[in-house]
């Protein structure tokens, strides 16, 4: 091993620098560290060609980032003009693809205050409230949403209804929800929105069980699909961590 690094060098640090980074990044299993450090730079190697070339798909998002920057200019230019519900639709969704959710959320209100009725403005406007903190706004948005489509956006609507229900008190219409859309979704999101509402409510059984639940997704997952459920399967496993058994 050490006449390989030798060979390797100074490669080879640059090769353990990036993995490290990345792995920093996007935490994926523990055990890919350990490849990493004790197998010098060919541990580098395989982490690189086994995590990071599946991901080379985010180079391409970098560049529809910059994309959507030229786009949101000149749509904040036509807009002077032409201050349409569909340019301001389309300004909320770029800005919330950018993760600008208070401009987001400020054109989606234009988009309506200019006779949108579109269900999808609607639910963008409601979302954007939701991860802003404002659950009683996007409330009268979701209802609304999941009155007309109670399956829009694979039933992610129902699910972050369920939750704004929870967020603003009324549990019992919360859990009614969970119940009801549970049953056609399989969205990670949900079933750990609803683990919280029963743990706030001392059901810590019930609340383990829908957390193991996206745990339990895992085996049967391509890679790809289990790399994007990273942040939710760290979630689970601290709500797992965190009730008591």
């Amino acid at each position: 091993m050490g006449t390989l690094t030798h060979l390797f060098y100074p490669w080879g640090l640059f090769l353990q620098a990036a993995a490290i980074i990345h792995f920093i990044r996007r935490r994926p299993d523990t055990y890919w560290l350990y490849v990493i450090l004790f197998l010098g730079p060919i541990g580098a190697l395989v982490y690189l060609f086994a995590e990071v070339l599946p991901d080379a798909g985010l180079l391409n998002q970098s560049f529809k980032g910059i994309s959507r920057g030229k786009r949101i200019k000149a749509l904040e230019l036509s807009i002077l003009d032409n201050p349409s519900a569909g340019n301001f639709e389309e300004l909320g969704e770029l800005f919330m693809e950018n993760g600008n959710l208070q401009l987001a959320r400020n054109a989606f209100d234009k988009a309506i205050a200019a006779r949108s009725n579109t269900p999808e403005t609607f639910y963008h406007r409601g979302v954007c409230a939701i991860l802003l903190g404002d659950a009683t706004a996007a409330l009268p948005d979701l209802e609304k949403v999941v009155s007309k489509d109670p399956d829009h956006d694979f039933y992610r609507a129902g699910g972050l209804l369920a939750h704004t229900y929870a967020l603003t008190g009324q549990k019992e219409k919360s859990e009614a929800l969970f119940r009801q859309v549970t049953g056609p979704s399989t969205l990670s999101e949900t079933y750990l929105n609803f683990a919280d509402l029963l743990a706030s409510e001392g059901r810590t059984a019930e609340a383990r069980q829908w957390a193991q639940k996206v745990l339990d997704k895992e085996p049967t997952m391509p890679s790809y699909l289990r790399r994007r459920e990273r942040p939710w399967s760290r979630r689970a496993r601290k709500t797992l961590k965190q009730l008591p058994v």
